[in-house]
């Protein structure tokens, strides 16, 4: 740490002077590291942000629910009876169940249609996620404590990009949700695929979904915040923690729901969609401790490194300062720092 009126170092030293990977650091600079994050989560309002990407991520959905209705309406009554079938099955809720079958039912009628149903509900998703992606964006600025010095021509296609990934993962995950059980099965006869592969598969894509769920946040936490953060990792302890947290959380609603919970006899016919928004919530929530804990760890390193105290923020080098400056040529040094509230 700086000696007491000594200028704190400039943190561009932090990639060469702090300890290479998190997990060089001390047992006790992880637990001073997970003590800030949950002191920060508060401080930083994450709960509010949480609220506001919930909207995004509902504002996104429905487009996308559009697009995979109009997608089966272009296929036959038996290649949807599977994916009926899985969703029953996955879905206890009748009304939710009763409303599936009636879309599919319309988009049969009106197969001549669901090819455009299915363009516009894509470009009205696509257009709903990369708002949650800058919102995000926003909410990884915060939690790093950075200003937004990225001009719109840099900061509007790394959203664009981000949302592209993202959908791809978020498709491959829903095949591999789809894939499973009688649909599983009816896929493998059909390709000629013996029982036991499809049993194997129905263990095996698990792992799969967790890495794939692991991979998007990653993302997510590398490319949203205005701050260097060295080269991209496939894995990070916050995006292992918000998996955690959301497998925890998932486990925790769903028996709090089951046991205790009285949303049906308070809702009624909408306690599906409010279980469905409360659950979407405490997602947001777990993926936003999983971002300020890998924040909190960018902290630990420069305080190790000696450039920061641990109250003094930003703690990070600016990725680009153009904004701030009237869209100069990005300075070398980084954001003054300033003390933390």
């Amino acid at each position: 740490m700086p000696e007491r009126g000594r200028p704190d170092r400039d943190v561009s030293d932090l990639d060469r002077d702090a300890p290479e990977h998190p997990a060089k650091l001390s047992g006790r600079e992880w637990w001073a590291a997970l003590r800030r994050t949950v002191r920060e989560f508060s401080d930083d309002r994450l709960t509010d942000w949480a609220a506001a990407l919930t909207y995004y991520g509902v504002l996104s959905i429905f487009p996308g629910l559009l697009v995979l209705v109009s997608l089966l309406g272009l296929l036959g009554p038996g290649a949807t009876q599977g994916v009926r079938d899985t969703v029953g099955e996955a879905v206890p809720e009748q009304n939710i169940r009763q409303i599936l079958d009636a879309a599919l039912e319309q988009a049969q009628q009106n197969g001549g249609l669901a090819g455009v149903a299915a363009i516009v509900g894509l470009l009205a998703a696509f257009w709903s996620a990369s708002g949650y992606v800058a919102a995000f964006m926003r909410a990884a600025n915060t939690i790093y404590d950075v200003p937004e010095g990225r001009p719109v021509w840099k900061t509007l296609p790394i959203r664009v990009g981000v949302t592209a990934v993202i959908g791809l993962l978020l498709l491959a995950s829903a095949v591999i949700v789809v894939f499973t059980g009688r649909f599983a099965e009816q896929v493998g006869s059909a390709i000629g695929v013996g029982r036991t592969a499809v049993t194997v598969w129905d263990i095996a894509k698990w792992p799969v979904l967790l890495l794939l769920v692991s991979l998007m946040f990653a993302i997510l936490y590398w490319a949203s915040p205005n701050a260097r953060q060295g080269g991209f990792r496939w894995v990070s302890p916050g995006g292992v923690l918000a998996v955690l947290l959301w497998l925890l959380v998932s486990a925790g609603f769903a028996l709090y729901v089951a046991n205790f919970g009285s949303y049906n006899k308070t809702y009624g016919a909408l306690a599906g969609v409010i279980i469905f928004l409360v659950w979407l919530w405490l997602s947001n929530v777990a993926i936003l401790l999983g971002a300020e804990f890998d924040a909190e760890l960018a902290r630990a390193r420069a305080v190790a490194a000696g450039l920061r105290p641990a109250d003094r923020e930003p703690y990070v080098e600016l990725r680009d300062d153009r904004k701030l400056h009237g869209d100069r040529k990005p300075r070398t040094e980084a954001h003054p720092g300033r003390s933390a509230d």
